[in-house]
């Protein structure tokens, strides 16, 4: 499906304009390989974890399949300027793991085991707080996490910080009250903070057209009274430029939204059976521009990679995915004596 991009404001359009040269500003062709390999990995685990939920030995899981190149791009973008945080939602194992959880890491929390670094195999995977990694997603409810975000970067401003604060979400929520509240606070405050609409067109079963009325969410931007763009989030290199942009003007001016259009590869969840409502062939399109086929593609097209190599690459995760499965899968799940730890304050 063709991407338009679509801009609000004068500074929209500074913020989206796309670079002539073949790599923007700041990006080497090793950072494509780099992401291209963390890629792999976490398709590799996306998969396995799918699988995993049909054998029961994953309770539930939400894919990233379709939405990576929407993630990493943007952590790209993030971990070249140091001093940024993640407020992620459910959907975004990739910039988890592409931030620093390990495959074994992952697998503990999917599968409840202690060990699981965001709560010790106590709430839904990966929900919880990872520090080390500048991430925290507190909750699973729809749009909680943008009110979190701002008041996580009002926070900073206030201890003095030159932190800019990311936070993902989905179409729907753009439904929710939330995502007016945060965005209106952001804007009065000019807070620096990136809104990253993850824009697969499905709000579980809802479509987008059955949710709002304009054709791209990012024109709501300008009621806020800051830029929105809408990026093509099937291509990593488009997000990390459009939110290395994003970056520069919300720590100088305020807030940003970035509307990035992706496709949903699976269904909503492992409990969900997207067949029931999505037209057929749907998936079989979108899959034709997947991210991990289209950039491998042009590593070797550009001969920075050779076929020799992308097959390595992927060799190699499937290893790493297959040693972290045995290692959770033996592992014990959290003792039971442990119930109320961490639950009250004594």
């Amino acid at each position: 499906m063709p991407r338009k991009r679509t801009t609000t404001t004068q500074a929209a359009d500074a913020i989206g304009a796309r670079a002539k040269s073949p790599l923007p500003k700041g990006l080497k062709n090793a950072d494509l390989v780099d992401y291209y390999t963390r890629l792999v990995q976490v398709r590799s685990i996306d998969e396995r974890i799918w699988a995993l939920n049909r054998q029961g030995k994953v309770p539930i899981a939400a894919s990233a399949q379709g939405h990576e190149a929407a993630q990493l791009g943007s952590l790209l973008a993030a971990e070249k300027d140091g001093d940024c945080f993640l407020f992620p939602y459910y959907r975004d194992l990739a910039l988890k793991v592409a931030a620093g959880l390990t495959p074994v890491q992952t697998m503990m929390s999917f599968m409840g085991k202690a060990g699981d670094p965001y709560s010790n195999g106590r709430q839904f995977p990966l929900q919880g707080a990872d520090l080390p990694n500048k991430i925290i997603q507190i909750s699973n409810v729809v749009a909680a996490g943008l009110t979190q975000s701002v008041g996580y970067a009002l926070g900073c401003r206030m201890a003095g910080e030159k932190t800019v604060v990311l936070v993902y979400f989905g179409d729907g929520a753009t439904s929710q009250g939330e995502t007016h509240e945060a965005m209106n606070f952001a804007s009065i405050h000019k807070l620096p903070v990136i809104f990253i609409c993850e824009n697969n067109r499905y709000a579980i079963s809802t479509p987008k057209t059955s949710q709002m009325a304009i054709e791209e969410f990012s024109d709501r931007a300008s009621s806020y009274g800051f830029p929105g763009i809408t990026v093509d989030g099937m291509d990593l290199v488009s997000c990390y430029e459009a939110t290395r942009e994003a970056i520069t003007h919300a720590r100088s001016q305020g807030p940003v939204l970035l509307e990035m259009l992706v496709e949903r590869f699976m269904s909503h969840t492992t409990d969900d059976d997207d067949r029931r409502y999505r037209p057929e062939g749907e998936v079989e399109r979108a899959r034709e521009r997947d991210p991990v086929v289209t950039l491998a593609r042009t590593l070797i097209d550009e001969k920075i990679l050779t076929q020799k190599q992308v097959d390595a690459i992927a060799a190699a995760a499937l290893k790493a995915t297959d040693e972290a499965t045995d290692i959770a899968d033996a592992s014990s799940p959290p003792d039971e004596s442990g119930l109320h730890d961490m639950v009250y304050s004594p």
